[in-house]
């Protein structure tokens, strides 16, 4: 958007950042990862006429790990998004996170698996570093709104912003996001919620922007080789101690594990138990005893889940509720127990039994295409 105005490219700042009075007068703190989607957002809010700051928070640094292309907040990403605040002509900041971000995120990443759990660390991370500390820096500089690269919809409802699901549901990030506040999303904007990535690239494109063909993440940010394992051994040595694979139904030991960190609940691959009647899958992790205990399908058949330190996003409305236990699951009818919120226990009771549902992951409430909120899971209910 050096090159265009965002009425070539069918764009209008009120649409993309909402703000609350003309853009020329307006501040715009931008949260930069280095990769094409947050660095789009910038240019666009950079084309918008406001003043615009970057922020990019450091939150790791494995020395040659940093030189992997597509990560997050390390290394080469800090250049590329310095480079885009050049091109740009805005401000640019960078702050050394990576101790809060070690503590907050990656120690409890360990300890979650080392627990026998199933953890999620971005939304830890966006409830966390990400989110609390760059907003209280971009509320000290006085800026109108934080803007971020998340695939995510900030829709004005009766009662105030409601959080949505992205337009393109393959880009969907709404379920790292159930943490947010309603303060927060009041504050908060995300003008890629409603493109495709495609045209995300093309408008990096336009802008000259050089890292317009970047790849995106795959992986953990902080797991660049995807060995989540490993990161938690190093960690946590005694992750790694063996112990028994165990049949859960029949109690007959079957085989030996290299360490519970290496398994979590509804996993196949990796067990070296052949020569089953059937496949067997990971039903339950029990750190205590250091046993992985394992069964068939019908056995990860859940009901319920008890939830724990939830969150609601606006008023819990009438309409029918889904969940979603993990990212890439598809939404599924449910109805909830308790209350949800004020880090409320909620059980969230499935219409049909749901597979795989994992302590450790996130159980995200929504209502149509609105977030409502969530919790983690911190157990479940048989439907065996």
């Amino acid at each position: 958007m050096t090159d265009m105005t965002l009425s070539d490219a069918g764009l209008s700042p009120e649409a993309l950042f909402g703000l609350p009075k003309p853009a020329s007068e307006s501040r715009i703190v931008v949260a930069m990862s280095g990769g094409v989607d947050s660095s789009v957002v910038a240019a666009l809010a950079a084309a918008s006429g406001a003043e615009v700051i970057g922020f990019t928070l450091q939150l790791y640094d494995y020395g040659a790990a940093t030189g992997r292309k597509g990560a997050c907040c390390a290394g080469d990403d800090i250049a590329d998004a310095r480079a885009v605040s050049d091109r740009l002509g805005i401000a640019h900041y960078v702050f050394d996170h990576e101790s809060a971000f070690r503590e907050d995120v990656v120690e409890q990443f360990a300890d979650e698996y080392l627990a026998g759990r199933t953890p999620v660390p971005c939304i830890r991370c966006n409830m966390g570093p990400k989110f609390t500390d760059l907003f209280r820096m971009a509320r000290e500089l006085g800026a109108d709104c934080l803007a971020t690269g998340h695939y995510v919809q900030r829709v004005m409802g009766a009662a105030g912003p409601e959080l949505h699901r992205a337009l393109d549901p393959a880009r969907d990030q709404s379920y790292f996001l159930y943490g947010t506040t309603d303060d927060q999303l009041d504050y908060l904007r995300f003008p890629l919620g409603g493109l495709p990535k495609s045209q995300v690239r093309e408008l990096a494109e336009q802008a000259g922007l050089r890292n317009a063909a970047k790849p995106d993440s795959q992986d953990i940010c902080f797991v660049p080789d995807g060995n989540y394992a490993g990161i938690v051994k190093k960690l946590r040595p005694e992750g790694g101690v063996p112990g028994a694979i165990v049949h859960a139904q029949t109690g007959e030991t079957l085989g030996e594990h290299q360490g519970i960190i290496h398994f979590t609940v509804g996993q196949r691959k990796g067990l070296q138990i052949g020569g089953q009647p059937e496949p067997l899958y990971v039903v339950g992790v029990d750190a205590e005893a250091r046993e992985v205990r394992v069964g068939p399908k019908r056995m990860l058949a859940t009901s319920a889940a008890l939830i724990t330190e939830t969150n609601r996003i606006g008023p819990l409305p009438d309409s029918p509720l889904t969940a979603k236990v993990r990212s890439l699951a598809k939404p599924v009818p449910v109805t909830l127990e308790g209350s949800l919120g004020d880090g409320a226990e909620t059980r969230v009771h499935f219409a049909e039994p749901e597979y795989g549902v994992a302590p450790g992951q996130a159980a995200v409430i929504y209502a149509g295409e609105r977030v409502i909120g969530g919790g983690w899971i911190e157990e479940t209910a048989s439907a065996a």
